[in-house]
């Protein structure tokens, strides 16, 4: 991992193909994603999470970058923060708050003549406040509509 954060800090090769995508997380947190590109290869990414009668807001910060000899294959890795509010929560059925760290690992696909990229990820995360324990059913596919 920590080799890997590296090359993403180093490399100066040009990693998206669009300036703004906008679409659908689905996975164990179904929701609402935005991934922003503030330069080639560095990106901010909202995640707006719906879960147990309430919401997760997340904030990522991402490094991302081409895979070699797969055009249109990017990898990216990020860390982020965030804070949910529940009505019904899983374990005690009672309203609770959280607020927390995240981790993201993933690939994506951009389509050369269309619009839109494809992406899996991993997203673990581990609440600071509230539930003190790892999430590690982060898995998600990301469909994105893509904006230059």
């Amino acid at each position: 991992m920590i080799a890997a954060l590296m090359l993403a800090f180093t490399t100066t090769i040009s990693a998206q193909n669009y300036r703004t995508g906008i679409g659908a997380r689905l996975g164990f947190f179904n929701g609402l994603s935005v991934k922003h590109f503030v330069n080639n290869n560095n990106a901010i990414e909202g995640i707006l999470n719906f879960r147990w009668g309430g919401a997760i807001v997340t904030g990522m910060y991402e490094w991302q970058n081409p895979i070699p000899n797969a055009p249109g294959f990017d990898y990216y890795l990020g860390v982020g923060a965030h804070i949910g509010f529940f009505d019904e929560y899983k374990w005690d059925h009672d309203a609770s708050t959280i607020v927390g760290a995240d981790v993201v690992i993933g690939a994506e696909y951009t389509f050369p003549t269309a619009p839109f990229t494809i992406g899996l990820d991993y997203k673990p995360a581990f609440n600071f406040i509230g539930d003190n324990r790892i999430w590690a059913d982060g898995l998600a596919l990301n469909l994105r509509f893509n904006i230059n």
